[in-house]
């Protein structure tokens, strides 16, 4: 199923040959490779550019990696990087000219020495180069450090509910329906069957976002941290800080976990993208104040999947959904409580009433 994205496919667009390696990133499965290999690709095509002077290649490709005499089950068997000297020269052979050439990279964490590499092709005034990737590493939010301030971070989100809907056959109602349920990973458009979508949106939450925060912060398992995350499914949209968690954590698990060990759970979990926990600013004294805060998950149909498809509180979902959309739209976003008063029957102000909103 082909699927726009033009407000990604605008952002490289305007980011064309500003001397920086252009990085995206975003959750697992949310389409960066769609997004760089497909519709940068045909961008590049229809403006003229020759398709000698794009070079593409993904280092999780048997094909691409057969081109430089690596090979892809070696590689995954035991657990190894591709050759950077064998990757240069084939980059090398196919510059043949003074012209401009676009270099697409796919799943670069799997190229020894990557980092080093990149920023050396930053002195090719005729190179323009986009990269993807996908492990505990790349998936963190600090990855544009590794590229010694050359990296300009094109941050790419699961499908919002504007992007979602004109791939939808039925009304907006029964669009938004299907969409607060399963969310907006790409892969579930094309998914016919509710048993389908269910089993992959929980495979995914178990098998790939789980384990890429394990690997990265070198967890022993993902019993506390997937406990936490079911709790933080279940609050979403509601203000919470670490020792209410803690204390919820407590009354679940019947078992302690510390109030700093919480925060740095929650801080994985933001890192790699999975959850955005937002501040509460306060209006009058126009200051952000840290605690407590609202979690919202960067698709929901995880955040279900997490919790198994069992609790669905279509207000919390909806106060979810509006905020990724929101944010794809480029707001930024934050909570905050507004005073609201009544008059009694003497006309006097009663005391406040206080709405939280967004």
């Amino acid at each position: 199923m082909k699927i726009k994205r033009d407000k990604y496919l605008n952002k490289l667009i305007i980011r064309k040959h500003n001397g920086f390696i252009k990085i995206i990133t975003g959750i697992r499965r949310c389409g960066k490779s769609y997004l760089l290999n497909h519709l940068f690709y045909n961008h590049l095509i229809k403006q003229g550019v020759s398709a000698n002077h794009i070079i593409k290649f993904a280092f999780d490709s048997a094909d691409d990696l057969n081109l430089i005499d690596e090979n892809l089950i070696d590689i995954n068997i035991e657990k190894g990087k591709v050759d950077p000297k064998k990757f240069i020269n084939y980059i090398s052979s196919k510059i043949t000219d003074n012209n401009m050439y676009y270099l697409l990279l796919d799943e670069v964490q799997n190229l020894e020495s990557f980092e080093a590499i990149l920023n050396g092709y930053l002195r090719k005034e005729n190179l323009d180069v986009y990269v993807t990737g996908s492990d505990s590493k790349f998936l963190s939010s600090d990855i544009i450090t590794e590229f010694a301030g050359r990296g300009d971070e094109i941050h790419i989100m699961p499908l919002s509910f504007s992007e979602f809907f004109p791939t939808y056959t039925g009304n907006k109602e029964t669009a938004f329906d299907e969409y607060s349920f399963y969310g907006g990973l790409p892969a579930i458009c094309s998914m016919k069957t509710s048993e389908q979508k269910i089993e992959y949106l929980e495979s995914q939450m178990k098998n790939v976002y789980l384990r890429d925060i394990i690997a990265r912060y070198n967890l022993n398992n993902d019993e506390n941290i997937g406990e936490l995350l079911n709790i933080m499914a279940s609050n979403i949209s509601i203000l919470v800080n670490p020792p209410k968690l803690a204390n919820t954590f407590k009354s679940v698990k019947s078992t302690s976990i510390s109030v700093n060990t919480i925060s740095n759970y929650i801080n994985y979990l933001k890192e790699t993208f999975l959850i955005s926990c937002v501040q509460r600013y306060d209006v009058k004294g126009k200051k952000y104040i840290n605690t407590p805060f609202k979690i919202y998950f960067e698709d929901i149909g995880l955040r279900n999947a997490r919790l198994h498809f069992r609790q669905v509180e279509q207000t919390h979902i909806m106060e979810n959904i509006i905020y990724n959309e929101l944010r794809y739209r480029g707001f930024k976003v934050d909570v905050g409580v507004v005073e609201s008063y009544e008059k009694n029957q003497d006309g006097k102000k009663t005391k406040p009433n206080m709405k939280l909103i967004l």
